[in-house]
């Protein structure tokens, strides 16, 4: 019989949460020689061509003085940060790089970062990753005026320390936090964030939507309990949704251990932005564990309401719906339905199993 997330309340572990600053599951083979630029977007392989430049600096730099960039022409000090819209490959760029570089390095989206200041406290964050060649911080994101200070802070100090950055979002720096507060108040913060790197473009489509449909239909009650397996996680929707306030967001990774795939009944649209923001880091932590998800009620594509797809944290809301459909596309698969009277295509398009 499969389990219920209510039964899963993972105790913090510090250790793990520093040890876990690695690419997912999911792209923890890709590489540069993995990613397929699409040829009509020649911004997709010049920006593979940027990163595999920038991993070789770093990789030659690895002997010599960490505030190598100091001496460097043409702001070679500069971070590089990968803007794009969803589905272009910008996460597997991301771990190309970091597969690239020299060790040690460190990878992890900005709520994971934020999420890892909240349990470690800041001065042991910046112990913690002061000594790495390579930070690579994926989806970032400003949600808050505390989180704009607390990144820009804590970036301050680890390229003080030495350490090199590279980061993927949906915005440009100079317009991070657009639309979430008031942002024309921390100018100077998003500012200090914005100088700290170079914008390469990759530009395209999402390759999740190339040619497939827009996702399966809900299954029903019945279709959800029999697709879970006994290390899968069955719940009534309300439930998941309660329990993840009781647990800290940097402990969701942990409370998918070892789950197979993940069935959902009653699923019902989301208004309240707070339990809809938890449910975006959940489908972020099952999408990089490659967890299918099986779903009865209301359609994944209808989770967040129009209201919140409207607001300040609609890019957030509308990765998560590309994220969570991709993961029912493969449940669907899994189960050997067909899908709308067509078939997904074999491979992900011209990018391998990107994301943005």
């Amino acid at each position: 019989m499969p389990s219920s997330i209510t039964a899963r309340t993972p105790a913090l572990d510090r250790g793990r949460l520093v040890r876990e600053l690695v690419p997912p599951p999911r792209f923890a083979d890709e590489r540069f020689s993995t990613y397929r630029p699409d040829p009509s977007q020649p911004s997709q392989a010049a920006a593979v061509e940027r990163l595999e430049a920038y991993a070789g600096r770093l990789a030659a730099a690895r002997g010599g003085s960490r505030r190598w960039w100091r001496r460097s022409a043409e702001g070679d000090g500069r971070g590089v940060y990968l803007d794009g819209g969803f589905g272009v490959g910008k996460t597997h760029l991301l771990a190309g790089l970091w597969h690239a570089a020299p060790a040690p390095k460190a990878f992890g989206t900005f709520v994971e970062l934020t999420n890892l200041v909240g349990a470690l406290g800041f001065a042991p964050t910046v112990e913690a990753l002061q000594g790495h060649r390579l930070l690579c911080i994926d989806e970032f994101e400003l949600d808050d005026p505390g989180d704009t200070v607390l990144m820009s802070t804590l970036l301050a100090r680890l390229t003080e320390a030495g350490v090199s950055l590279a980061a993927t979002s949906n915005t440009l720096p100079g317009a991070l936090g657009e639309g979430r507060f008031a942002a024309e108040d921390f100018l100077r913060e998003i500012q200090s964030l914005a100088g700290r790197f170079d914008v390469v473009t990759v530009d395209g489509d999402d390759y999740r939507h190339r040619g497939v449909p827009a996702g399966p239909p809900p299954l029903s009650d019945e279709a959800v309990a029999a697709a879970v397996g006994e290390q899968g996680l069955l719940d009534h929707f309300v439930d998941v949704t309660r329990h993840l306030a009781t647990v800290h967001p940097s402990r969701y990774r942990a409370m998918l251990d070892g789950v197979t795939e993940v069935g959902w009944t009653h699923v019902r649209p989301v208004s309240d932005q707070v339990v809809a923001l938890r449910l975006v880091v959940l489908a972020d932590r099952l999408y990089d564990a490659d967890i299918p998800v099986y779903a009865s009620g209301a359609p994944l594509a209808e989770l967040f309401t129009p209201e919140l797809l409207r607001g300040g944290y609609r890019k957030k809301y509308f990765r998560a719906l590309s994220r969570l459909t991709a993961l029912a596309r493969e449940g669907e698969g899994e189960a050997g339905r067909e899908s709308d009277g067509e078939a997904a295509p074999e491979g992900d398009g011209q990018v391998a199993r990107g994301d943005g």
